[in-house]
Formats: C-alpha cells, sequence, structure tokens
C-alpha cells in the first residue's frame, strides 16, 4: 500500500516539473561538434547554446556539452533555467539605450516604436523573441561568436533600468522622467 502512494506522490512531481517547464520555451542557437583523436580513432562531442525564455520579460542563456546531441540540448536548457534575469519592459521595448559588451562581442540596443518589430541579426533574435520585448533596433559591433553576442546582450539587457525605478531613485513623478 505504501508503494502505491509513494508512486503517487513521484507522479504529483513529475507533472509540477512539466508545467514548470512548460512556461518557458527554449531555442538552440548554436551546436557545435568537437572531434578529439585519441589511440582508437576520433572520439566526437557536441556543445549547445540555448536560450529560454517565457516571453513575458524573463530569459536566460545555457551551454550544454556532451557526447549524445540531445543530452547535450538537454543540458543546456537546464543550464538556461538557471541563468534567468529579468527585462524590464516598457511598452513592449526595453527602456533606454545600452551598450553590452563581453570579451570581444559588442551589442548595441536601443528602444523602437510600435511596430518596428525585432530587428536584430543572429544570434541576439531568439534573446529577444523569447525574452518578450517585440520592438528593438540591435547591432552586433564586435565579435560574430553566438557564445560572445549572447553574453554581451544579456550584459546589455541586465544594465537597463526601468522608469520607474528611476524615478523612484530620483524621487520625482513617472510623468517627469520622460519630460527630461
Amino acid at each position: 500500500m505504501a508503494g502505491r502512494n509513494d508512486r503517487k506522490d513521484r507522479n504529483k512531481d513529475r507533472n509540477r516539473d512539466r508545467q514548470a517547464d512548460s512556461e518557458f520555451s527554449d531555442k538552440l542557437v548554436n551546436l557545435n561538434r568537437v572531434s578529439k583523436a585519441t589511440k582508437g580513432g576520433r572520439t566526437f562531442s557536441f556543445a549547445a547554446l540555448v536560450v529560454v525564455g517565457d516571453g513575458k520579460g524573463r530569459v536566460g542563456y545555457g551551454l550544454g556539452k556532451a557526447r549524445d546531441v540531445a543530452e547535450c540540448i538537454q543540458k543546456a536548457t537546464e543550464a538556461a533555467k538557471k541563468n534567468l534575469i529579468t527585462i524590464p519592459l516598457f511598452k513592449g521595448t526595453i527602456p533606454h539605450e545600452q551598450l553590452g559588451k563581453f570579451g570581444a562581442g559588442k551589442v548595441l540596443i536601443k528602444p523602437a516604436s510600435a511596430g518596428t518589430g525585432v530587428i536584430a541579426g543572429g544570434a541576439m533574435r531568439p534573446v529577444f523573441e523569447l525574452g518578450g520585448v517585440h520592438d528593438v533596433l540591435a547591432k552586433s559591433q564586435g565579435s560574430s561568436n553566438p557564445q560572445n553576442v549572447i553574453k554581451a546582450t544579456i550584459d546589455a539587457l541586465t544594465k537597463l533600468r526601468s522608469p520607474m525605478t528611476i524615478a523612484k531613485q530620483r524621487g520625482i513623478s513617472l510623468k517627469q522622467v520622460f519630460e527630461g
């Protein structure tokens, strides 16, 4: 009898994990095959770069390495869920212009008017799409390496401050923040 209850509890935990996973969508940005020459021949392994987001302002990235592609992507997804940041969205875009840097990767992100869409290239696009940013202008100015570009984009997004935060810090109303 105790075994049956334990099984029910495990199933409840499994269902709860699936519900938590279902709120996030993920996108594979880069899959790299790496080979190592050994005495018995070449050994292949894989490295996956995955971006995860809920479309409501939370986004993260992860890198996973394994000998199997599926396991590699799963590891990257789990790592991405541990690396989540919150984007301060303002009317579907970002509140202000920001530069982000990581290594040789440099990224410039600018707010855009409604209806512009996500104008970003390469590895930046999934970060904005999964993060819930609908209108943004972005330019990668340095390295085109997907890892550095994503890390620079996340750096720029973490530096953003919402208009409400700025108003509170300055001790002024939200209307005065936009009047300048």
